[in-house]
């Protein structure tokens, strides 16, 4: 496993470090091929975060979790990242058709059937579709669609770029923005 463990505003300690490698193994054993994960620990007035995010074979699964204490919060984004693994392992196989990414263990029925019948029917269902027209503004006056519009995001062409955009009203009350490729 390729771990990395950074810290933002604090300085991990060792005893960190080995607490997070520690739950590192309750994820790896899903996989049979190394898995790249990533954990940001922070600290912000009273509040301790961990953001775990996972990579595999191109796949992403991302936990976060805010708490008073550092040891809960890796604790409860560790748990959330399995539970991800457990709710999406048949999506996953699927994804991984033909090649082996998934441990044996880990797709031999460990879980009564109606869990197992549960997770395979669901299924992602598009409730709503629109269409819009897509001027090319600025990024402020995305910003001020977005507001006006009262959503978290707001996709638009970017004037300075000629990319399309999506903007984003962070956590922390501040702004980011995704640009697409050409």
């Amino acid at each position: 496993m390729k771990l990395s463990v950074r810290g933002k505003s604090m300085d991990v300690t060792p005893a960190l470090q080995q607490y997070v490698e520690k739950h590192t193994d309750k994820i790896q054993r899903y996989f049979d091929k190394e898995i790249a994960l990533h954990v940001l620990l922070s600290v912000t007035k009273n509040t301790q975060k961990a953001e775990a995010t996972m990579q595999v074979d191109g796949i992403f699964i991302r936990a976060v979790e805010k708490s008073a204490d550092m040891y809960k919060s890796i604790d409860v984004v560790f748990d959330k990242l399995e539970r991800q693994i457990h709710k999406y392992k048949t999506r996953l196989a699927k994804r991984f058709k033909g090649r082996q990414v998934l441990s044996d263990k880990f797709l031999t029925p460990h879980t009564p059937a109606a869990n197992e019948a549960e997770a395979e029917s669901e299924s992602f269902e598009v409730v709503r579709h629109k269409s819009f027209g897509m001027k090319p503004m600025s990024t402020e006056e995305a910003i001020l669609q977005m507001s006006l519009l009262d959503h978290d995001f707001f996709i638009f062409k970017n004037e300075e770029t000629d990319l399309i955009s999506v903007i984003y009203k962070r956590d922390d009350g501040k702004y980011g923005i995704i640009e697409t490729k050409e």
